[in-house]
Formats: structure tokens, sequence, C-alpha cells
């Protein structure tokens, strides 16, 4: 959910810039749908593609680390059998518990209790890079249609302050369901994604004017 409320964020800062950027050179209402298309596929798709290869190499380490404790496991149980007792251990039991402990986990499946207890891995949920990737596509294309709409539906005399209030006021509320979801101060968290996404226009839309000016 994190991923997705941040993902939405993304989609709604970049392409939020780029229409208003878009806006402050041209008022061209084709113009301005042409590039946020543009800005919201280019952004879905570097998203997914960049979550895929991250995920792809955290999955790859994971099942890396699997291969190593699982011929550990078969060539030196007793030393794997010591080293699980240490671990538990070290979180809080006595050393004749946790040996106790150490010995039912192997029996029952050795290589899920160190996966779980050394490696911070569970076996049956390693991470998919296809989920990854559209989970992250798709709410980045959430995120990226509020700014493409509201530059595009308004009449011309409304659309920048239409386009400006619409994201304003989505960016506060992902910052403060982002605050929420990592227990977070929420008025610092607001003030952040708001005055990022007021910022990113900001510079775009001075960005824009300045290049139509040039270019009239």
């Amino acid at each position: 959910m994190r991923a997705a409320v941040l993902g939405a964020n993304d989609g709604i800062v970049s392409t939020a810039g780029l229409v208003v950027g878009v806006a402050g050179a041209t008022g061209d209402r084709s113009a301005l749908l042409t590039a946020g298309l543009a800005g919201l596929l280019a952004g879905a798709m570097s998203m997914a593609a960049g979550e895929y290869v991250s995920v792809s190499s955290q999955r790859d380490s994971e099942k890396a680390a699997l291969a190593v404790e699982r011929r550990e496991l078969r060539e030196e149980p007793e030393a794997e059998l010591d080293e699980l007792t240490g671990l538990l251990a070290a979180r809080g039991l006595s050393r004749e518990v946790a040996r106790e402990a150490a010995v039912q986990l192997t029996r029952r499946d050795a290589l899920r209790a160190h996966a779980r207890v050394e490696l911070g891995i569970d076996p049956d949920t390693l991470a998919n890079p296809w989920h990854a990737a559209g989970a992250s596509c798709l709410a980045f294309t959430v995120g990226a249609l509020l700014p493409l709409l509201a530059i595009v539906l308004p009449p011309a005399s409304a659309r920048l302050t239409v386009t400006v209030l619409s994201v304003l006021a989505a960016l506060a509320l992902t910052g403060w369901w982002s605050a929420r979801l990592g227990s977070a101060a929420v008025r610092t968290a607001m003030v952040r994604t708001v005055g990022g996404g007021a910022l990113a226009m900001g510079v775009t839309y001075a960005a824009g004017s300045l290049l139509g000016a040039a270019g009239a």
C-alpha cells in the first residue's frame, strides 16, 4: 500500500510538472493532451521497468542466499543447528529453550527456520517482480490521470487554476496517507509533498513561459 501511494504521488508530480510546463508555453489543448499522455506512458513504463529490475535483483539475491543455506544444511547440519540456537538465544531465549526450539524447528523444516530467523526471508513469499512492476505501473497511471484530466477538460480560462488546486489537494491526501501508513508526522509529510509539487509546477511553468515567449 505504501509503495502504491508513493507511486501515485510520483505520477501526480511528474505529470503535473510536465503539463503545467507545456501550459506555460501554449494553451493548445491537443498539445497539452499529447504531452500529458506521453508523460503518463513514459513514466508508467519507466516505473514498471525500474521496479521489475529492482525486485528481480532482490529475488535473485534471496534465491542465492537460500541456495547457500540449503548447501550448508546438507553439509554441516550440526553447525547450522548450533547457529540457529545462538540466533534464538540472542533474541532473549535461554540457551536450553533456544536449543529445544532450534531442534524442533529443524525437524519441522530446517531451511524455512534458517531462512526466517537468520536471513529474514520467507521462502514461500519471495518478491515477485511482475507483481511489483504491475503495481508500480498502475499506481503511477492512476496518479498521472489527475493532472492530465485537470489540464485538458476545463475551459482554457480555468485550466491552470483547476490543475494546480486539484494537484495540491491530491498531494496533501497522499502525504497524509503515507504518513499514516508509516506512523510519521502528518503535518510534516503533507507540507513536504505539497511543497515539492508546488515547486515542481512553479519551475516548469516558468520554464515553459520563457520558452514560449522565446519562440513567439
